[in-house]
């Protein structure tokens, strides 16, 4: 097993020392943009841990009165985030003993969510390895999309439940070293290959693989897959919430990127709504261009009665106060006061988040996806999201510096 795993992963030209995170969460990296270690992003798969590597921030303890905006900041809706992750915090967690003590809520509001906050934790400015204080703080949503349960002339494009045939390999259970890491594939006899890339995925006719739902637009299809997660409002009524199921094991290619490399886009014009704007005015060039991410997303039914998506913590997402981060540098549960701006404004975003979401492009100690909510005008905030900020982990008292 050990010599066909290796033989696999020298198909896709990566040793077996030095993989990725191949078919792991969801690699689910740049929304858009140039390059995928700059772009916005998306959270990743809900399930799945990120790998254990060695940490590559640096924490000062901060005076709560040193940090910029403290004295000014609501606390009551980051705090209400908070608990929300609570549930999913282990019973020997550092953070667990906060969560026991979390204030009633409405009952003492904004002044109890303060002091709450203030006698549990510390405050530590995070930097990254080389000292930098700020860095790039992206945006993702939740999208919502017009569709139905059957195909009709309208509703033409199926969204995807996991294929029989994909295969995952917990790679730590041959190779230790490895902990952490996944491999995705099918079989075909007794050997294991690669799994179908986007464009064969869709020139397969039938694809076999269940359909959740149709809908209408392909590139709304393509940005589900992005985030992640999403909605679909039903013809028939009622909405039919999707959750990140699994992914194909190839990795994320920007489309922003290849519009921009092909002279179609601008770089100040390779948003979302300015990719969304060359789709709609370039029918017949856009199935080359979507069939350059060879990255595919399969989705998964998800109840009802979540208030949000679910984020890799495992706990429903609040808009507006749910942050993704590296868990390598902000421990996942913990409540983060990140200073940054709203998009494309120098206006003031300050606030206490939540950390329960990871992403694929979401690497670096000063790093965090903001996630806005639902809808359009959430995508649209998302979409344009490109700001540098600050963050500061607040840790419980007494147990040193976050790891």
């Amino acid at each position: 097993m050990t010599h066909m795993l290796e033989a696999f992963l020298r198909s896709f030209a990566l040793p077996a020392a030095a993989i990725l995170v191949f078919g792991g969460c969801a690699e689910l990296p740049p929304l858009v943009g140039p390059a995928a270690q700059a772009c916005p992003a998306c959270a990743e798969c809900q399930q799945c841990p990120a790998p254990a590597r060695p940490a590559e921030a640096s924490y000062q303890q901060t005076p709560f009165a040193a940090i910029p905006g403290w004295q000014d900041a609501a606390f009551a809706p980051g705090v209400q985030a908070f608990g929300a992750g609570c549930k999913r915090i282990a019973p020997s967690h550092p953070l667990r003993r906060a969560c026991d003590n979390l204030p009633a809520s409405p009952p003492g509001g904004e002044h109890a969510a303060r002091q709450f906050i203030e006698a549990w934790f510390s405050a530590w400015a995070v930097t990254s390895a080389e000292g930098k204080a700020e860095g790039l703080i992206t945006g993702y949503y939740e999208p919502v999309l017009a569709g139905g349960r059957a195909r009709t002339d309208r509703f033409r494009h199926p969204v995807y439940g996991v294929p029989d045939d994909l295969v995952a390999v917990d790679l730590e259970n041959v190779i230790p070293e490895l902990k952490g890491l996944r491999l995705r594939g099918r079989l075909e006899g007794n050997r294991l290959l690669p799994y179908l890339s986007r464009g064969e995925i869709e020139s397969r006719t039938p694809f076999r693989a269940p359909v959740l739902a149709w809908v209408e637009d392909p590139v709304e299809l393509f940005f589900l897959q992005i985030q992640g997660s999403g909605q679909i409002e039903l013809n028939s009524g009622g909405r039919l919430r999707l959750g990140y199921g699994d992914q194909n094991g190839h990795p994320y290619r920007s489309m922003g990127r290849y519009l921009i490399q092909r002279g179609e886009l601008a770089l100040e014009q390779a948003s979302m709504q300015g990719i969304k704007a060359w789709a709609a005015a370039n029918p017949h060039k856009l199935r080359e261009a979507l069939d350059s991410n060879p990255s595919y997303v399969f989705f998964r039914q998800m109840p009802d009665t979540l208030d949000g998506p679910l984020g890799t913590l495992g706990a429903p997402l609040t808009a507006g106060h749910s942050i993704a981060v590296d868990p390598r540098s902000v421990p996942l549960g913990a409540p983060v006061f990140l200073a940054t701006t709203m998009p494309l404004s120098s206006q003031p975003l300050v606030r206490l988040m939540a950390a329960q979401d990871t992403g694929g492009a979401i690497r670096g100690a000063v790093r965090a996806d903001f996630f806005w909510g639902a809808g359009s005008e959430a995508g649209t905030l998302a979409g344009r999201m490109r700001q540098q900020g600050r963050m500061w982990i607040l840790w419980p008292r007494g147990q040193g510096p976050p790891r």
